[in-house]
């Protein structure tokens, strides 16, 4: 890289070298109530998504005590569970493009009415089909906020503190999985069981609808729309005077570059760049493996996990269920201090090793199974395994994917590439999911744990070998990585700054 492009990345606001000159303007996370507030009304769209994720597998137990037909049916309980997730990779794909086109805000506007509309239909259901389309609505909702609510945080986040703010939807995502548990113990002995704990979602859905509709756009989306007088006043109410200065001065300046740039980019031009080729081939790397090493085999089975070990009460099966999301949540209060201050790279190697370590730990207990497992340690040994899987995952390979991919791509390919990456991670949850049960059957539940222990391994190398560490980077700098990995750093101003800057950076 030349001199001239460090020294003007090192001078970009939020950067290493600008927060050294001024220290003074260095933003910490709970600094600033209004940022924190704006990540917390974001955030309920993560809150939606770890509900929706954990309700099922407590409410999966009734629904197949008033549903005869689902409680003889491995494929029809698999279907409850992902349809959802099939709503979710709809909504992901076009979430991008709604993100882009009409805003963050509208985006999250449109995912809560959606979602109230499918957790209303899946309450009143009268049967498994009517259940399954209230299901799809639902992931639909999900899946636009799943895209939506990382870019709008980052978008709103000064760059040291931006992982951290960013985790906090990873946070609320574990909070609701948590909620999720609560609510279905609650409703344990409540006539109606189910349908309370899958109708009750529409509230935090209409809750933000009305905190989001006094909340603004993403400062950065308005600047990319030429609203620079509307970014202005909200990031006014970010950052102090001195700091504020700067990074309008930068804003303008990037926006009047960003006029000289194809800024109309399609699904194909994802796949032209070199350089973002690299970065989606990253981010949605870190969304399939975050699937594949069981997270959600594990929060969507868990009550029917612990049953396997032996347990067979409903109501212990939902408690130690609650532990578990209740360990997913701390971890995650531990990942968002640890994000910004460990690094991204360095917190998901070591939260796969302990997920490794957790894996062949399920997988020796259910391998050693026998009739009475209740009554001797292998049920409790597989679920020593569940809790510590939590509680390395959580940290780590759970907020880290969700923080990585809102900062990895370049503002116009932000939408559009956070979209198919949130894309890819519920085609690979949907996968997963839908599998677990039959394959469970056909292998058995050890063996099955010992391949996504395997998979485990593939994902350490991957981050170890493909993922940068971008911790405490400005979004400049971030793009400057995939310009020296795609051209080497003596080819950046040859090949990035006449080919990139005009959206032609054709890989010849």
């Amino acid at each position: 890289m030349t001199n001239t492009s460090s020294t003007m990345v090192q001078s970009t606001p939020g950067s290493s070298g600008y927060l050294d000159l001024y220290p003074e303007r260095k933003m910490s996370f709970f600094k600033n109530p209004y940022i924190l507030g704006l990540a917390a009304v974001a955030g309920i769209g993560g809150l939606l998504f770890g509900y929706d994720t954990g309700v099922i597998s407590g409410a999966l137990l009734y629904i197949k005590d008033d549903f005869e037909s689902v409680r003889e049916s491995n494929i029809l309980q698999e279907t409850i569970v992902s349809m959802a997730i099939a709503g979710a990779i709809v909504g992901a794909a076009i979430g991008g493009w709604i993100n882009d086109a009409y805003g963050r805000k509208k985006a999250t506007l449109i995912a809560d009415v959606i979602f109230i509309i499918g957790a209303i239909g899946m309450a009143a259901a009268p049967d498994p089909y009517i259940l399954i389309i209230g299901r799809l609505l639902v992931g639909l909702g999900v899946g636009i906020a799943s895209v939506t609510a990382p870019v709008y945080i980052a978008e709103a986040s000064p760059s040291e503190i931006r992982g951290s703010l960013v985790s906090t939807n990873s946070l609320m995502i574990t909070s609701g999985q948590l909620l999720s548990y609560i609510v279905n113990l609650a409703f344990t002995r409540v006539p109606g069981t189910w349908r309370w704990m899958l109708g009750v979602s529409a509230v935090p859905a209409l809750v933000q609808f009305i905190l989001m509709l006094f909340l603004p756009e993403s400062p950065r989306w308005l600047f990319m729309k030429n609203r620079k007088n509307e970014a202005v006043d909200v990031i006014s109410n970010i950052y102090d005077l001195a700091r504020l200065e700067d990074e309008v001065d930068f804003l303008t300046a990037e926006a009047e570059q960003d006029r000289q740039k194809n800024m109309n980019v399609k699904f194909k031009d994802v796949f032209k760049s070199k350089e973002i080729r690299l970065a989606f081939m990253v981010g949605a790397g870190l969304m399939v493996f975050q699937q594949f090493t069981g997270i959600n085999t594990v929060m969507y089975y868990s009550p029917t996990i612990v049953q396997m070990a032996g347990f067979q009460s409903k109501e212990l099966a939902l408690q130690i269920s609650l532990f578990v999301a209740a360990m997913n949540a701390v971890g995650t209060v531990l990942g968002i201090y640890l994000i910004d201050h460990a690094g991204r790279k360095i917190l998901a190697l070591c939260s796969l090793g302990g997920v490794f370590t957790s894996l062949v730990l399920l997988s020796v207990a259910f391998s050693n199974q026998t009739s009475a497992a209740a009554s001797n340690a292998t049920g409790w040994l597989a679920v020593l395994g569940l809790i510590l899987y939590i509680a390395f995952f959580s940290p780590g390979m759970g907020p880290v994917p969700w923080a990585m991919n809102s900062e990895i791509y370049p503002k116009e390919y932000r939408g559009i590439c956070g979209g198919m990456s949130a894309t890819v991670c519920w085609v690979s949850n949907l996968i997963v999911s839908q599998t677990f049960l039959s394959v469970a059957e056909a292998l058995g539940t050890g063996p099955t744990f010992l391949i996504l222990a395997v998979i485990t391994v593939l994902a350490f190398l991957f981050v170890l070998l493909y993922v940068p560490e971008t911790k405490g980077l400005t979004f400049d700098e971030v793009e400057l990585i995939w310009k020296e990995r795609a051209w080497g750093g003596t080819n950046i101003n040859n090949n990035s700054d006449s080919r990139n800057l005009l959206g032609t950076d054709n890989d010849q």
